[in-house]
This record gives structure tokens, C-alpha cells and sequence, in this order.
């Protein structure tokens, strides 16, 4: 059984669950015992393009909210992931456990210290807010992913470099940075995956007023509409589809151009 094959046994298992949100969302009704709907519509996806469904809104919000929060993290990853990676200074392991916080303790343990805040600073209901609440769980594995990269860095490329002549910024830029291309899309993709489902966060900071795709769902899936729902449900999947699909092919660029580098 060649690589390809097996590749492609493994994306149709994993795309398998998916198959009856598809079916649902241009079902008119399917019951049981029926095998396939019996009769086809494409209302609901009409229905999601209208305005009473907010999916447009939320969907760019999502949009906007996901990719400022991985931006931010991404900002805040690079040099903290490399100060873990890299150098050795009492109460390193502290922080390490204080970065996995959010990921071990219900966001709900925080989430009210945080919201009092907000409202303080005048972000609470606004986008800005939002977004800074997102870096609760984004930036630590943002960071922690780019500590490992750096971990096994080899600082001996940006020496050769600084003594060709390269100013600390060509160093970053042309040295540094493909280098740890990689663990950079990696941390981004996690970034960007756990920003795009959030509801919790947003919910209670948002305060109602900052719609998202996982709220216009939730709402969905409390109406009772399951055809609407399975069409909203796969809408809010491609995105962070095509991200990985982005990601996946940035990676396997990276891995060619490092395996001709070795020959």
C-alpha cells in the first residue's frame, strides 16, 4: 500500500464524522429508518446568507478576532519562546507551569478577575476585548511550541551570519525565521484553531455584543433547526480548514527545502 494511499484512508477517516452534518444541511427530513433523506433542499444554505442568520457577521468577526489573536501571540511567543528554549535562569520551570494555567484550570477560575477589568478599561462588549481575552489560552501554546523549537536551535547559524556582516534584523529575517518556520506555523495553527472555536470567553466578555460563528451555532443549535445548523456547522469549519491546509503544505515546502539543504 503506497504513502498516498494510506494518506488519504487517514483524511477520510478523519473526515468521516463530518459526512452526516453534510447530508443534514441539505436534508428537507431525514428520519430513521431512512438510510438518506428521501427528499433534498437547498434552503438551508440559502438561509445562511440572509441576515436574520447573522452567519456573515460572525463569520467575519471570527475572522477578524482569530487572526489579531494569533498575530498577538505570535508577537508575544517569539521572544518568550526563545528566552525558554534557549537560556537558563532561575524560576524557568515556574513559568512554565504558569503558562500552562490557562490550558489546566476552567477559563471560568479567571474569567470573572479578567471581565472586571475589562469593564474598568471600557473593553468589555468591544472587539479589542475580545481579542485580548483570546490571548488567555493562545499565547501559551503559542509559546511553548516555539520554546521546543528553539530548544534545539543551533545559535551557530546567526554567528556565521553576524560575522558576514548581517545586522541583528537580516539575521532574524533571512536566518532565524526559516529556520523556525516550522514550529511558527505550528504554533500559529494552534493559535488560530483554539481563537476561532472559542465561545466561553467570548460569550462573557463580548457581552452579546461581539458576535462570532460559535455563538451564531450555539443559537442555532438551541432553535432546533438541524439542517441549519449542519450548514452553519460546516461553514464554520472551512476557515480553520483551509488554515490547515495552508499550514500542511507550508510545512511540507519547509521539509524539501531542508532536505535539499542536507544533500
Amino acid at each position: 500500500m503506497t504513502r498516498k494511499v494510506v494518506l488519504t484512508l487517514i483524511i477520510g477517516v478523519l473526515f468521516l464524522p463530518f459526512l452526516p452534518l453534510l447530508i443534514w444541511s441539505f436534508a428537507q427530513g431525514w428520519y430513521f429508518p431512512q438510510l438518506l433523506p428521501e427528499q433534498w433542499t437547498v434552503a438551508h444554505w440559502q438561509a445562511i446568507f440572509t441576515t436574520s442568520t447573522k452567519v456573515g457577521q460572525g463569520f467575519v468577526q471570527s475572522l477578524a478576532i482569530a487572526s489579531l489573536a494569533t498575530m498577538l501571540a505570535l508577537v508575544v511567543g517569539l521572544p518568550a519562546g526563545r528566552a525558554l528554549g534557549l537560556m537558563e535562569f532561575p524560576g524557568k520551570g515556574a513559568i512554565k507551569l504558569f503558562l500552562l494555567l490557562p490550558i489546566i484550570v476552567s477559563p471560568l477560575a479567571t474569567l470573572m478577575g479578567i471581565q472586571f477589568v475589562l469593564i474598568r478599561l471600557g473593553l468589555s462588549g468591544t472587539l479589542l476585548g475580545v481579542v485580548l481575552v483570546h490571548l488567555l489560552p493562545t499565547i501559551p501554546y503559542m509559546t511553548l511550541v516555539l520554546s521546543s523549537v528553539y530548544a534545539n536551535f543551533d545559535l551557530g547559524y546567526e554567528a556565521q551570519a553576524r560575522t558576514l556582516g548581517a545586522s541583528p534584523m537580516q539575521v532574524l529575517s533571512q536566518v532565524t525565521l526559516p529556520l523556525i518556520a516550522p514550529g511558527v506555523v505550528g504554533g500559529a495553527l494552534f493559535a488560530f484553531l483554539i481563537s476561532w472555536n472559542e465561545f466561553l470567553l467570548t460569550f462573557f466578555v463580548g457581552s452579546g455584543r461581539v458576535l462570532t460563528l460559535p455563538m451564531v451555532l450555539f443559537t442555532s443549535l438551541q432553535g432546533g433547526n438541524t439542517g441549519l445548523t449542519a450548514a452553519i456547522a460546516i461553514t464554520s469549519i472551512l476557515p480553520a480548514l483551509v488554515f490547515l491546509l495552508f499550514s500542511s503544505r507550508a510545512l511540507s515546502d519547509d521539509a524539501a527545502i531542508g532536505g535539499l539543504g542536507d544533500v
